[in-house]
C-alpha cells in the first residue's frame, strides 16, 4: 500500500501584505509536495494553505482603516492566494480561518477537548503583545518589550477567560519528542530544553467579546471568542474535512490517535513557530485524541541586508518584484539553492542578481542552448531511431531527507558535469570533421548530453517545474529554444 504525505505551511496573518519569508515557506511545502506527487501519486499527496484572519491585530487594523473585520480579511487574503497563483504553487486546498467550515471545526474541536476534561474558565492576569497574540513572561521580555514587536505596547489583561490545560500533557510531550519529530535537530533540543525546564503551562485560549469581538465564538458562552491561536491551529485538520460531515480525507492523511492510518503529516513554519506547532499545537492534539503531527520542519528567518526586515525600516521584500523581473522559476531556484534550510540567510539584491547570473544565464540557460544548438545542427535526435523517451528513475532525493539546499547542489553538480563532459569530448570539433569515426563519436556524446540535459529536466521540476517543462519541450523537438531560458538582465 502506498504510503499518504500530508503537507501544510502555516497560515500568515492577513495584517500586512506577503513577504519573502512566507514566499520561503510556500516554495519549500510546494517542492516537497511535486516531489511526492512524482514518488507516489497525485491522489496520495494533500497540500494545504492559507491565511490565518481572527484576533486583535485584524480587528484594530480594520477599525483603523475604517473597514469592517470581513471586508478587511477579504482584501487581505486575496494577496496571499494572489502569490499562490504568481508562484506556481500546486496546493490543494486554500483554507481561510473565516470559512464557514473551519469555524465550524473550531468549535467542534472546543467541544471534544472540554468534553474530555481540558478547558475551564479562571480569572488570570499575564503581559499579553498583541504583535505576537501571545501572553509574554518577563524573561521574553527586553527592557520591558516583545523584541519581535518593539514599537508595540505591553497589554496587561486582567480578566475571566478559559484555558486549555496543556500542562496536563507535559510527560506526555516528552514522550512525544522522543521520536526526534523537530527538524533540525538544534530546534528540536531548544523546545525539549524548554519543557524540561519549565515543563507546559497551561494557556488562555479566549477572550471576553466586549473587548475583542472578531474572533470564533465559544460554543454556550456568548460573552467568549477563542483565541486566535487556538481557533487557527485547528485549519489543519479542518482543511481535511475533520468536524464536517464527510471526515474521509482527515482519517485518510491523518487520522486519531488510537486509529493510527499509513500517512505522513508534515508541517513546515518559522523559528517563531516553534513553540506553537511543536508544543501547543501537539498537547492540543492529545487533548482531542487526535494523532501528533509526524515532521515539524523549521525555517530560519530571512534577513535584509544583515537586518531584520520590518516595515518601519522600509526593507521588506516583495516575492511579486522579484517574480516580475526575474521570473518565477528564478525566485523558486533561488529559495532552494541559496537560502539556508535552518539557519538565517540573507536577502540583497546584489546576491540575487549574482546567483541568477552564474547559475542560470550562464549555467543551466547557456547548458541548453549549447546542447541543442549542436544536436540540431548534427540531426542527432534523443528520440528517433525507435527508442521511444528515455526513462530515468528519480536519484535518490535529498528531498527525501528534507535537505533543499542539498537537493539543488546535486541538480547544480549534474548540471557541471555536463559542462565537463562538453569540454572533455569536445563535440563542436568532432562536428567539423568528415570522419566516419568521428562522426560515430559524435552521435555518442551528443546523445549523452541530451540524455544528460533531459535527466536535469526530470531532476528540477519540482524546483522549476516551468523551466523543466520548457527543456523537455526542446529536447523533443530537437531545436534550441526560441528564447534564452533566463535572459540577460542588466543591472
Amino acid at each position: 500500500m502506498i504510503k499518504k504525505f500530508y503537507i501544510t505551511t502555516t497560515l500568515p496573518y492577513v495584517n500586512g501584505k506577503p513577504h519573502i519569508g512566507f514566499a520561503m515557506e510556500i516554495v519549500r511545502a510546494d517542492v516537497l509536495a511535486r516531489h511526492k506527487r512524482i514518488l507516489l501519486g497525485e491522489e496520495n499527496i494533500f497540500f494545504n494553505t492559507g491565511t490565518d484572519e481572527h484576533g486583535q491585530k485584524i480587528a484594530d487594523k480594520a477599525k483603523e482603516l475604517g473597514m469592517s473585520p470581513q471586508e478587511y480579511t477579504d482584501k487581505m487574503s486575496q494577496n496571499f492566494k494572489d502569490l499562490t497563483k504568481n508562484l506556481n504553487i500546486s496546493n490543494d486546498n486554500f483554507i481561510r480561518t473565516t470559512d464557514d467550515y473551519h469555524i465550524k471545526a473550531a468549535q467542534k474541536f472546543w467541544e471534544i477537548v472540554k468534553k474530555n476534561g481540558f478547558i475551564e474558565k479562571r480569572k488570570y492576569q499575564v503581559k499579553y503583545c498583541v504583535g505576537c497574540e501571545m501572553e509574554k513572561t518577563d524573561s521574553e521580555l527586553v527592557d520591558g518589550k516583545c523584541p519581535d514587536h518593539p514599537n508595540n505596547e505591553i497589554e496587561f489583561l486582567d480578566e475571566e477567560n478559559y484555558f486549555f490545560k496543556a500542562s496536563e500533557f507535559t510527560e506526555k510531550l516528552k514522550e512525544y519528542f522522543k521520536k526526534n519529530p523537530v527538524i533540525p535537530e538544534f530546534r528540536q533540543n531548544e523546545i525539549v530544553s524548554l519543557i524540561e525546564r519549565e515543563g507546559m503551562k497551561d494557556f488562555s485560549i479566549s477572550r471576553l467579546k466586549e473587548k475583542m469581538e472578531w474572533g470564533v465564538p465559544v460554543p454556550d458562552d456568548k460573552e467568549h471568542v477563542m483565541y486566535v491561536w487556538f481557533d487557527a491551529l485547528v485549519d489543519y485538520i479542518s482543511t481535511l474535512g475533520w468536524g464536517g460531515e464527510d471526515e474521509t480525507k482527515f482519517n485518510q492523511f491523518w487520522g486519531w490517535a488510537d486509529k493510527p492510518v499509513d500517512s505522513t503529516v508534515f508541517q513546515i513554519a518559522g523559528k517563531d513557530n516553534l513553540r506553537p506547532q511543536s508544543a501547543m499545537w501537539q498537547t492540543m492534539l492529545m487533548a482531542a485524541g487526535i494523532k501528533n503531527s509526524d515532521v515539524i520542519y523549521i525555517n530560519g528567518h530571512i534577513t535584509s541586508n544583515g537586518q531584520k526586515m520590518s516595515k518601519s525600516l522600509g526593507n521588506v521584500i516583495d516575492p511579486n518584484e522579484a517574480i516580475e523581473k526575474y521570473g518565477v522559476d528564478a525566485l523558486r531556484f533561488f529559495i532552494i539553492k541559496h537560502l539556508h534550510n535552518h539557519e538565517d540567510s540573507d536577502w540583497t539584491e546584489k546576491r540575487f542578481y549574482g546567483a541568477y547570473t552564474a547559475d542560470l544565464v550562464n549555467g543551466l540557460g547557456n547548458l541548453t542552448s549549447r546542447i541543442l544548438a549542436m544536436s540540431s545542427k548534427a540531426g542527432i535526435k534523443l528520440f528517433d531511431e525507435g527508442r521511444g523517451y528515455p526513462i530515468f528513475g528519480r536519484q535518490h532525493s535529498k528531498l527525501e531527507n528534507y535537505d533543499f539546499n542539498g537537493e539543488a547542489e546535486e541538480i547544480w553538480k549534474s548540471i557541471s558535469d555536463l559542462d565537463e563532459l562538453i569540454s572533455r569530448t569536445q563535440p563542436f570539433k568532432l562536428a567539423k570533421s568528415d570522419d566516419s569515426e568521428d562522426k560515430e563519436k559524435l552521435k555518442v556524446v551528443l546523445l549523452s548530453l541530451l540524455n544528460g540535459l533531459w535527466a536535469v529536466a526530470d531532476w528540477i521540476e519540482p524546483v522549476m517545474p516551468e523551466t523543466a517543462e520548457k527543456i523537455k519541450l526542446a529536447v523533443k523537438e530537437n531545436k534550441k529554444p526560441e528564447e534564452p531560458l533566463f535572459p540577460r538582465i542588466e543591472k
